[in-house]
């Protein structure tokens, strides 16, 4: 059987995906490239998550690519209307026809000599590539994160994930318990409570609150320009204003804590019963923005938990029954339905195994290079978003910086390029973020550095001159002619 090869594969046909091979098909044409997608849709987190409410935690004016942008004022837009603008802008762009569906990376491997990579599908021909762009998020797509619950498997019930949710669970004038305080679960509470399907009640039960920021559905800058100016001008100007807005909210947080903490409280306590318990139930351990802020459209939650049909309790598990949760308060919370909104099981590239030259990848060992590349590993390039402001903003980014370097290697007939640690250069981890999805897995990603080009800004300002202005042939980077072998340093040191 003869083996197919491509300039570049990219892995995943999420978000990222999808803008990464527009970029491609806008910026580099006659590039040869396809989209494996390991499940049999495209869209990644906005065609498996089906949960009810589920809608973006970002404005879309940023998570919305800069090449096509989101043309709707709704700020904080549903599932499907976003899954609806990923399929659109895949079909504008042509990519749609490039994605290879249920074709599952198991493991890709570099031959320094060949300068390529060989990709293994289980059940599909032997594929080849240049160049390998993981663009498949950095969580599991088979299963969530549930910790240990005493008691969960005799409860008599039913228990779901949100990342499994099954669109015909009836919860209809039943009793619903979330748990969890992240942004699944501010969603969830208010969506239970809506349409024909609602819940009799929903009770949010959290260890430990969050910060939750109202913000307007839809953006009043955003309509306004949109009434008065043509859209190609509209459209710019709306997302360079969020963006300072996220990078402006951001920094304050980080430099002034107390001051960000005191308005947020102010502005729940306003959104309140009068003698709510805001400072037991919205009042996090954590200073501002240390976690990823939940941001509730029109205040949602607030309107929720007036309405008293939605409570939060803020308490620790005791055990399940069969009826309902015990807390370690004594306190029992009926429930016919409960949710384990908890979290996320991080995973890089997929599950996919990543070998060099025979040598397997431990990512731990790894430094990475300006966010997108991995020290030591050739022609491969990966796509995370910020944790502080929207995923897509470091992802068209990096997709710019990839075109740029493979227009280097293009035009220079070379055909390695690969990020050489400075063992000068110290060690941090890989996100200095405190959501316990991160905190859980930290150990097993790749370190960043204390300077740049291994220092991660998580800056979309500094990011977009790093990216876009900066030299990809800088003194991190070593190339490799094309069709040029080069001895390993035990080989070139005996000869």
């Amino acid at each position: 059987m003869s083996t197919e090869h491509l300039d570049v594969v990219i892995v995943g046909a999420g978000l990222s995906g999808i803008g990464t091979a527009c970029h491609l098909e806008r910026d580099l044409p006659g590039t040869s490239y396809a989209v494996l997608e390991a499940r049999e849709d495209l869209g990644g987190t906005w065609s498996l998550f089906r949960y009810p409410g589920i809608r973006s935690d970002s404005d879309m004016h940023t998570l919305g690519y800069r090449f096509r942008p989101w043309s709707s004022a709704t700020a904080l837009a549903d599932g499907p209307s976003i899954l609806s603008y990923v399929r659109d802008t895949a079909a504008e762009f042509g990519v749609d026809r490039k994605i290879r569906y249920d074709h599952r990376l198991t493991r890709a491997s570099w031959d320094s000599g060949a300068q390529r990579w060989t990709l293994e599908i289980p059940g599909q021909a032997p594929l080849t590539c240049s160049f390998l762009l993981m663009c498949s998020g950095y969580y599991r797509y088979d299963h969530g994160y549930t910790p240990e619950i005493a008691g969960l498997d005799r409860f008599g019930g039913t228990v779901v994930h949100p990342q499994l949710w099954d669109p015909d669970l009836d919860y209809a004038d039943r009793r619903v318990v979330v748990i969890g305080s992240g942004a699944t679960a501010v969603t969830l509470v208010p969506a239970l409570l809506e349409g024909d399907q609602a819940a009799a009640h929903v009770t949010q039960l959290q260890r430990s609150p969050s910060y939750v920021l109202s913000i307007g559905r839809t953006d009043p800058v955003a309509e306004t320009l949109s009434r008065w100016l043509p859209r190609a001008v509209a459209d710019p100007l709306t997302r360079v204003k969020n963006i300072a807005q996220i990078i402006a909210l951001y920094q304050i947080s980080q430099r002034f804590p107390g001051f960000v903490r005191g308005l947020l409280r102010k502005a729940t306590r306003a959104a309140l019963p009068e003698g709510y318990d805001v400072d037991t139930h919205f009042n996090p351990r954590y200073d501002p923005w240390d976690q990823r802020m939940c941001m509730v459209p029109d205040g949602d939650l607030f309107r929720a938990i007036r309405s008293g049909r939605a409570e939060i309790v803020t308490d620790t598990i005791d055990t399940v029954t069969e009826t309902g949760i015990r807390l370690t308060s004594g306190r029992e919370l009926p429930a016919d339905v409960i949710v384990t909104a908890t979290g996320l099981t991080l995973q890089m590239f997929g599950g996919a195994e990543i070998v060099v030259d025979g040598e397997p990848v431990h990512l731990p060992d790894t430094m990475a290079y300006k966010g997108m590349m991995l020290s030591g590993v050739p022609n491969l390039a990966y796509m995370i978003g910020y944790t502080n402001a929207s995923w897509t903003l470091k992802v068209d980014l990096v997709a710019e910086y990839v075109v740029r370097l493979l227009r280097h290697l293009r035009d220079r007939d070379l055909g390695t390029a690969v990020p050489e640690r400075d063992p000068e250069v110290g060690e941090a981890p890989f996100l200095d973020f405190g959501a316990g999805y991160v905190q859980r897995s930290i150990d097993e990603l790749p370190k960043q550095g204390t300077r740049a080009p291994w220092r991660l800004a998580m800056n979309y300002a500094i990011d977009a001159v790093a990216l876009r202005r900066s030299r990809v042939d800088d003194a991190a980077m070593r190339f490799v002619p094309a069709g040029e072998r080069r001895l390993p340093e035990d080989e070139r040191a005996a000869g």
